[in-house]
């Protein structure tokens, strides 16, 4: 089975569209396919009881860290326009695939 296509990537910076964290501008740290979910730095933080543990040197407590948002709760943020924009691909005449923004046409693809 093939893995379903999404429009973020890692590194990308993408806008919040819905949820507690909505509005918010930030970067994508891990996107899972599988799941259509991609964790967002500094948006749906949940909290996480840890036990300790001297053994690998893990303080006990009451920690907070990102948790998975679906990608159809976030938009793309163009680098060269500076908005949030929808992803369309172009084939390139050497066969390499790019995204680019449907705004202003800038690629999103570095490199």
């Amino acid at each position: 089975m093939s893995r379903p296509h999404l429009h973020v990537k890692k590194n990308d910076t993408v806008k919040v569209l819905s949820g507690k964290s909505k509005g918010k501008v930030s970067r994508v740290l891990a996107v899972n396919p599988g799941d259509g979910t991609a964790v967002v730095e500094g948006v749906n933080f949940v909290k996480r009881h840890t036990r300790p543990n001297p053994q690998r040197n893990i303080k006990g407590g009451i920690a907070e860290k990102e948790s998975a948002i679906h990608v159809s709760n976030l938009m793309v943020m163009c680098p060269e326009c500076k908005k949030p924009t929808r992803v369309a691909r172009k084939v390139a005449e050497d066969g390499t695939k790019a995204r680019y923004c449907k705004k202003c046409d800038g690629t999103l693809d570095k490199g």
